[in-house]
């Protein structure tokens, strides 16, 4: 492969580096504005999310010039070359969706409620740790193109999925017992379901990682991971 579409493809895989820990960045603000109800940084999520849009363009513009310019000048990639700008593309729209998941959870934020000073189970919290955990991981396999990492990462939904039942179990009880609002109980769903949203972009990506980095397709079934090698189809 020519040397120009080698670094073309590094500059690539650079930048969407810098968009994951951009993304981190924002959900973890997004988080932090939702537990404090504080609507200036909730406004900042908003704000910063437009930088994440024009790097989300701009990396899939590249992309695709990239292609077409091997394509007009005759340049062979190679399979592990076409994959990895595959899972550029892919990738770069995983994170993008992470990034709208950190507005809507921005945009939750409404201190005027009648729950508005009701403090979050700690459960709640420690989910929402666990997903800004699982997108770091996920960034730094990408990053590192480590397949094992990935394969963690995979393993890691299961746990985000047994926060979210936890959560629901809690609050029927709470609302049975009069303890909870059903508003607030939606909220805490609402929040919940974003983050299991979260985690299910990131094995997405994951199974992108496994993919460019050894050809492996990953599929779920209802109990586990699978992986299904080039050679069985």
């Amino acid at each position: 492969m020519p040397q120009d579409f080698s670094k073309r493809i590094s500059d690539l895989l650079a930048d969407l580096e810098t968009q994951g820990r951009r993304v981190q960045a924002l959900l973890e603000l997004a988080f932090d504005a939702f537990f404090t109800r504080d609507t200036v940084k909730a406004a900042r999520v908003n704000s910063d999310d437009d930088a994440i849009d024009a790097a989300d363009v701009a990396i899939e513009k590249a992309s695709v010039a990239l292609l077409n310019d091997a394509t007009n000048t005759g340049a062979s990639l190679g399979e592990t070359d076409l994959r990895r700008v595959l899972t550029i593309v892919k990738v770069n729209n995983e994170l993008e969706r992470i990034a709208d998941v950190a507005v809507d959870l921005a945009d939750l934020v409404k201190p005027g409620t009648s729950d508005a000073a009701r403090a979050f189970p700690a459960t709640f919290r420690m989910m929402a740790n666990s997903v800004i955990g699982i997108l770091r991981d996920t960034t730094t396999a990408f990053a590192r193109s480590d397949a094992p990492l990935a394969k963690v990462v995979l393993q890691s939904q299961h746990c985000v999925t047994a926060f979210k039942d936890a959560i629901v179990r809690d609050g029927e009880q709470q609302i049975a017992k009069g303890q909870m609002t059903v508003d607030f109980a939606f909220l805490l769903l609402e929040v919940a379901s974003q983050c299991e949203l979260v985690a299910d972009h990131c094995t997405n990506v994951a199974e992108q990682i496994i993919y460019s980095s050894t050809g492996a397709i990953v599929r779920h079934t209802p109990t586990q991971w699978i992986e299904i090698s080039r050679q069985n189809g």
